[in-house]
C-alpha cells in the first residue's frame, strides 16, 4: 500500500475534533525539501527516451525510406550487360522472352502475319491424265 493511501486512509479515521494528524505522519507541502529538488536535477541530466519508440526501435527518416522504395531504371545496366556477351540467343527464345513481356491486351499484341498461301496445284500429273483417258475412254 503507498504512502499517500495510508495517510489518507488516517485522515478519515482520526476524530473530528483533532486539528492535525500526527506529527510524524503528516508531511510539509508548502515547499520542495532538498531531497526532492535533488532528484529532479539528477532526473533531468538524464537523456529523455522517446516514448513513440518501442523498445530501442530507432525513428526511421521518411527521405531514406523513399530513396530504399523509389523504382531504379536498370536499362543501362542490362543493356551492357547483354551486349557485352558474345552467346547470342536463339530467335525461339528471344520470340518466347518478347512475348511474355508483352501485356495481355490486344493492343500490346503485334499484328498477325498472313501465312503465305502456296499456289494451288494438282496432285495429278500430265501422264495420269492421259492413263485416265486411255482407260475410262478406251483410247489407245
Amino acid at each position: 500500500m503507498s504512502a499517500s493511501l495510508l495517510r489518507r486512509g488516517l485522515e478519515l479515521l482520526e476524530s473530528p475534533g483533532r486539528a492535525g494528524a500526527l506529527p510524524g505522519v503528516q508531511r510539509d507541502r508548502d515547499g520542495p525539501t532538498a531531497v526532492d529538488a535533488a532528484r529532479r536535477k539528477k532526473r533531468g541530466r538524464e537523456p529523455v527516451r522517446n516514448k513513440a519508440t518501442i523498445k530501442g526501435r530507432v525513428v526511421k527518416s521518411a527521405i531514406e525510406e523513399y530513396h530504399k522504395k523509389k523504382v531504379v531504371n536498370h536499362l543501362r545496366e542490362n543493356l551492357k550487360y547483354m551486349l557485352k556477351g558474345r552467346i547470342v540467343a536463339s530467335r525461339a527464345i528471344t520470340e518466347q522472352v518478347l512475348a511474355q513481356n508483352r501485356g495481355r491486351k490486344s493492343k500490346d499484341q503485334p499484328p498477325k502475319k498472313a501465312a503465305k498461301k502456296k499456289p494451288e496445284g494438282t496432285v495429278f500429273t500430265e501422264e495420269d491424265f492421259r492413263k485416265f483417258e486411255r482407260e475410262y475412254f478406251g483410247r489407245p
